[in-house]
């Protein structure tokens, strides 16, 4: 009879531990200066952001749908995910992308045209240690494994500080989404719920998320799954995508 209320206990209290991981990424839709915008948390004492990008035989994921499918083969599912960056044509990721510790595509020191090169651009990457945003080139002095890693343009954030070429009044709107540090240990994804533009989504994530650094990850393709929330967007095929599993 002990006996058996001990193996109740343990497995009440190992459902509990997993019941509490299950729900450690924290979604939530806030609104700020007349915008609705979605948040999640990521815990990474509790969880670990993966990078995903194509599946066992080669084939970009292109969306939620089918990296869950892959993942369930694994006895896996998602809990949080989002589109990670921007890519090429064949999805393939436009600079760095490391995923697992493996590099997949290298940094990009390039100037070109387009959102990925409004310098300063930056990489939002995972080490051992905790996570961090650092600018293109201060990145590429840095050194050290990271566990994963991707680049994109413009920095929203540096510092505090709003990336220099972004207009208050900008008439360029899109639906966006990104990345920003709370601290080494807890990250914050945002996405806007409507069309919003660059200063405006800095502002979010300095004044009403209390980030110092944050990363813009993409526009118009921007994307979210939350199982917590019930939301499962699939609007156009994405290239990287980041995620928590479960």
């Amino acid at each position: 009879m002990r006996g058996s209320l001990v193996a109740a206990l343990l497995l009440s209290l190992a459902i509990s531990g997993w019941a509490q991981r299950a729900q450690a990424v924290e979604c939530r839709v806030l609104d700020f200066h007349d915008k609705r915008y979605t948040v999640c948390e990521v815990d990474l004492t509790q969880d670990r952001l993966r990078l995903f990008l194509r599946d066992g035989q080669g084939s970009p994921f292109k969306g939620f749908d089918s990296l869950n499918r892959s993942l369930a083969m694994q006895k896996e599912q998602l809990t949080f995910a989002m589109n990670a960056g921007m890519y090429h044509p064949d999805y393939s990721p436009v600079g760095l992308f490391v995923a697992e510790g493996e590099e997949v595509s290298p940094l990009s020191t390039a100037s070109g045209e387009g959102n990925f090169f409004l310098k300063p651009n930056g990489v939002f990457y995972v080490t051992q240690g905790g996570a961090g945003i650092l600018e293109t080139s201060r990145y590429a002095q840095r050194g050290g494994p990271v566990l994963l890693a991707t680049q994109s343009g413009p920095l929203l954030l540096q510092g505090g500080e709003i990336h220099p070429w972004f207009i208050p009044a900008s008439e360029s709107l899109r639906v966006r989404n990104g990345v920003g540090l709370l601290s080494p240990a807890r990250v914050v994804f945002a996405i806007s719920d409507s069309s919003v533009n660059f200063y405006e989504f800095a502002l979010l994530f300095r004044d009403a998320l209390g980030c110092r650094d944050a990363l813009y990850l993409d526009g118009s393709i921007s994307s979210l799954y939350s199982s917590q929330l019930g939301r499962n967007d699939n609007l156009k095929p994405l290239g990287p995508i980041i995620g928590v599993t479960r």
